[in-house]
C-alpha cells in the first residue's frame, strides 16, 4: 500500500529580493503569519478568490491592506468581489506587478515594494511592512500523471470521507489533495485518516 502526501507548492514572484525577506516580511500564508502585523499596512498580490481571502483576513490585524492586481479585474467569485470593495481597509492597486521587495537586513525587515504599472510602464514605490504572495500553489503530483485522477490543477482526487484514491490501495493526504484548507492539522489529520485506511486495505488482503 501506499501512501501519498508529497504536498504543494505555493508559487512565488521568483525575485531574489523576495527570498532574501521569505520569513521576514515576505509571506504566501496570511493565517500563519498575519498577527505578526497588527496596525501595519500589508500588501497582498494576487486575484484569484485565494488572494481576496486573504486580503480579507488580513484586514483583522492589519491597519491597511493593499490589494495589487496585473489585471483590471479580479478572478475571484462575484460575492467575494463585493465583499472586498465594501471593506474600507482594502485598497485595489490594479495593472501593476511587484518589481522588487525593499527593506533592510540588519534586522531584517520589510518597508516597501517596487511597483511597475503594466500599461504605462510607470514604476511607483509602495510603503509596506509585509508583502503576502496569493498567486497560487503547485501540488507535487507530476510523478502520477496519467497514473491517478487528478483534477485540472493537478491536485490528487480522492473518494468521498476517504483518502482512497482511484487505484485501491493507493491513499492520498494533506495538500496534495486538499487546496481549501492546507493547515499542518488538517494534513496531519488526512494523514491519520490514510494510515487507517492503509491498515485496513492490507487487512483485507
Amino acid at each position: 500500500s501506499i501512501i501519498i502526501s508529497t504536498g504543494a507548492q505555493a508559487r512565488w514572484l521568483n525575485l531574489k529580493s523576495e527570498q532574501n525577506f521569505r520569513g521576514f516580511g515576505v509571506s504566501a500564508c496570511a493565517t500563519c503569519d498575519g498577527f505578526f502585523f497588527k496596525d501595519k499596512v500589508v500588501a497582498v498580490v494576487g486575484g484569484g478568490n485565494a488572494a481576496v481571502e486573504e486580503a480579507m483576513f488580513l484586514t483583522k490585524f492589519a491597519s491597511k491592506v493593499k490589494l495589487i492586481h496585473r489585471r483590471n479585474e479580479l478572478r475571484a467569485e462575484k460575492m467575494l468581489q463585493e465583499k472586498l470593495k465594501a471593506n474600507n481597509k482594502i485598497e485595489i492597486i490594479w495593472d501593476s506587478v511587484v518589481e522588487d521587495v525593499i527593506g533592510v537586513n540588519d534586522p531584517k525587515e520589510v518597508n516597501a515594494v517596487k511597483l511597475k504599472n503594466v500599461k504605462n510602464n510607470k514604476t511607483t514605490e509602495l510603503k509596506v511592512n509585509g508583502l503576502f504572495i496569493a498567486i497560487g500553489h503547485d501540488p507535487a503530483t507530476s510523478l502520477f500523471k496519467d497514473q491517478l485522477k487528478m483534477d485540472k490543477e493537478g491536485y490528487l482526487i480522492t473518494k468521498a470521507d476517504s483518502t482512497e484514491t482511484n487505484i485501491p490501495g493507493v491513499f492520498a493526504a494533506g495538500d496534495v489533495k486538499d487546496k481549501v484548507f492546507r493547515q499542518a492539522v488538517t494534513a496531519a489529520g488526512m494523514g491519520c485518516m490514510a494510515a487507517l485506511e492503509a491498515e485496513k486495505h492490507l487487512s483485507h488482503q
